[in-house]
């Protein structure tokens, strides 16, 4: 198997920054420092994330069963639909499986499945020596896409855009992971009752830190609420190494180049969320 620091993503391209109102750059911000060693920590999770997902694929530890009472089989043009449940349970149980062995190679220590409406669907913490602390915690995000299906899943929505800007302001040392895993689904018949029985069989996997995505991969959906993160194209994607600061700027000029979107509305936003220092007065 490859060792960790083999698995971690290395591909780079410029970000494509966008301009923001002057008034945006003589604001008193809050501006998160991340820790000296956060892209290492970033990527030993990642490597381990991706591991645990190849080692599962391999070991043939990549099916979920769905016993069915339909003697014409799962309704497969829809089974898209129902897919991501099925797959982030399968995901939280493989991690939890690794974790219930002390001595796993990945050093997983913590599996936290979390409740629906919360940012991530599991939360993995990672035992790693450091100058600060011998942790590390990443809340991940499973996204299912059908290998048969096309365009399934392509471009998931990933999060509200003012709750993780506000998450990165409370920890600059957040990291929120995009797991993306591709399924294929089959029928098969029951010799005894003459039933069909589904299989879910997750046949790809592929892991990014979100702070880490370029700027042409990320992309707003004013639509719902505050917007919505998207990944245009899930399975091609480029990485830039970036600070926390920077993401926040890049994640406020996708909210302030919507043509849905304005300064004032943002500004509102930033006041409201504690993005800017209470007295908010321009710098001179």
């Amino acid at each position: 198997m490859p060792a960790i620091q083999d698995l971690a993503p290395a591909i780079c391209q410029p970000d494509d920054f966008m301009p923001t109102p002057a008034e945006y750059h003589k604001l008193n911000f809050k501006i998160p420092q991340e820790a000296a060693d956060y892209s290492e920590c970033s990527d030993f999770a990642i490597a381990a994330i991706r591991g645990i997902m190849e080692d599962s694929i391999k070991s043939g530890n990549n099916k979920i069963l769905i016993n069915t009472n339909l003697k014409l089989g799962l309704p497969m043009e829809n089974i898209n639909k129902v897919a991501g449940p099925f797959v982030e349970a399968w995901a939280v149980q493989a991690f939890s499986e690794v974790a219930a062995d002390e001595q796993n190679r990945w050093h997983l220590i913590n599996v936290e499945a979390k409740e629906r409406l919360y940012k991530a669907d599991v939360i993995l913490q990672f035992k790693k020596q450091r100058k600060i602390g011998e942790s590390v915690t990443a809340e991940v995000d499973v996204k299912a896409t059908a290998e048969d299906i096309k365009g399934s899943g392509k471009s998931p929505n990933i999060t509200s855009y003012e709750r993780i800007r506000s998450a990165y302001i409370e920890d600059p040392d957040y990291l929120f992971v995009i797991l993306s895993l591709k399924h294929r689904v089959y029928s098969t018949r029951d010799a005894k009752t003459k039933m069909m029985n589904g299989v879910m069989e997750v046949v790809g996997h592929n892991a990014y830190d979100l702070k880490f995505l370029s700027s042409a991969d990320i992309s707003y959906n004013p639509a719902l609420g505050t917007g919505q993160l998207q990944v245009r194209d899930i399975h091609y994607v480029t990485t830039k190494r970036r600070s926390t600061w920077e993401f926040c700027k890049l994640l406020d000029e996708k909210y302030m180049n919507s043509s849905r979107r304005s300064f004032g509305q943002w500004l509102a936003m930033a006041k409201k969320s504690g993005w800017i220092k209470t007295d908010d007065t321009p710098k001179d």
